[in-house]
C-alpha cells in the first residue's frame, strides 16, 4: 500500500522517453568529487526534466538542521528554510522519509497548507522531492520547483530514473571525497608524527604513541592534533 500523503506516480510516459532521459543524464553526469557532483545534479534536473525550473538538495542531518546545498537560485535558501520552521513542506517529507513526493498545486494541497503561502511569496506554486540517500548521520532529497501551476503531475517514470542515476552519481563522489579525505589525514598525521620525532628525539612509533595519548587527553580527533602541531611549525617559520 502505498504511504499516505504520498502521491504514487503516474504511467504516462512512453520507454522512447525514458530512454532518451537517461542517455542525456548519462551525458550530464560525469565522475567528479562531492561538490561538483552535487551541482551537476540540480542543473541536470533542470536541463532534463520537464516543468523543472529550479533545482536545489536538501540534506537532513540528525540534529534536525535542514541544510540547502547546490541551489540553483539562491532564493531555494528560504525555502527550505520555511519549511523547517513551519515543520512541512515536500521537500522535508521526501527527506524525512524517504520517499518522493509530489504537489503540481501548492496552493490547493492540503498537506502543506502553510508553506505554500512561503513558496507562493516566490512566486513556486509547484513542488516535489525526490529522495536520494538516507545515511545514519543524514538523509537526502532533490527538490524540483516550478511556477507554473501543475507541474509534475506526471514525473512518472522519469523522477524514480533521476534519482537512482542522481544517488549513484552522489555515492561516487561520497567515496571519492572520503578518499580524500582519508589521503589528507594520512600525510598531515605523517607531516606532524615527523615533527614531533625531531623535537622530542623520538622514533616513529615513539612519535605516534605521543600523538595518540595527547589526542586522548584532550578528547579530540588525531586529525586535530596533528593540525595543530603542523600549523604551529608553519607559523614559526614564517616569522
Amino acid at each position: 500500500m502505498p504511504r499516505p500523503g504520498i502521491q504514487v506516480w503516474g504511467s504516462g510516459v512512453s520507454p522512447e522517453d525514458v530512454t532518451g532521459t537517461a542517455r542525456r543524464l548519462a551525458g550530464e553526469l560525469r565522475p567528479a568529487d562531492l561538490q561538483e557532483t552535487l551541482s551537476q545534479i540540480t542543473q541536470a534536473a533542470v536541463r532534463t526534466l520537464p516543468d523543472v525550473q529550479e533545482a536545489s538538495i536538501s540534506i537532513l542531518h540528525t540534529d534536525g538542521r535542514l541544510e540547502t546545498v547546490a541551489p540553483t537560485t539562491a532564493e531555494l535558501e528560504q525555502l527550505d528554510a520555511a519549511q523547517q520552521e513551519l515543520g512541512e513542506g515536500p521537500c522535508l517529507d521526501a527527506s524525512v522519509h524517504g520517499v518522493h513526493v509530489v504537489s503540481p498545486d501548492l496552493r490547493q494541497d492540503r498537506r502543506f497548507l502553510r508553506y505554500a503561502g512561503a513558496a507562493g511569496q516566490l512566486g513556486f506554486v509547484a513542488q516535489a522531492g525526490l529522495n536520494l540517500f538516507m545515511r545514519e548521520d543524514s538523509r537526502g532529497a532533490l527538490n524540483l520547483y516550478s511556477k507554473r501551476p501543475g507541474s509534475f503531475a506526471d514525473l512518472t517514470a522519469m523522477a524514480p530514473l533521476f534519482a537512482e542515476q542522481a544517488a549513484l552519481a552522489l555515492s561516487y563522489a561520497v567515496e571519492i571525497d572520503n578518499l580524500n579525505r582519508a589521503l589528507e589525514t594520512r600525510t598531515m598525521i605523517g607531516q606532524a608524527v615527523g615533527i614531533v620525532m625531531e623535537r622530542y628525539q623520538l622514533d616513529e612509533r615513539g612519535a605516534f604513541a605521543f600523538l595518540t595519548r595527547l589526542s586522548q587527553h584532550r578528547n579530540v580527533k588525531l586529525r586535530q592534533v596533528a593540525a595543530e602541531i603542523n600549523a604551529t611549525v608553519s607559523a614559526a617559520r614564517s616569522d
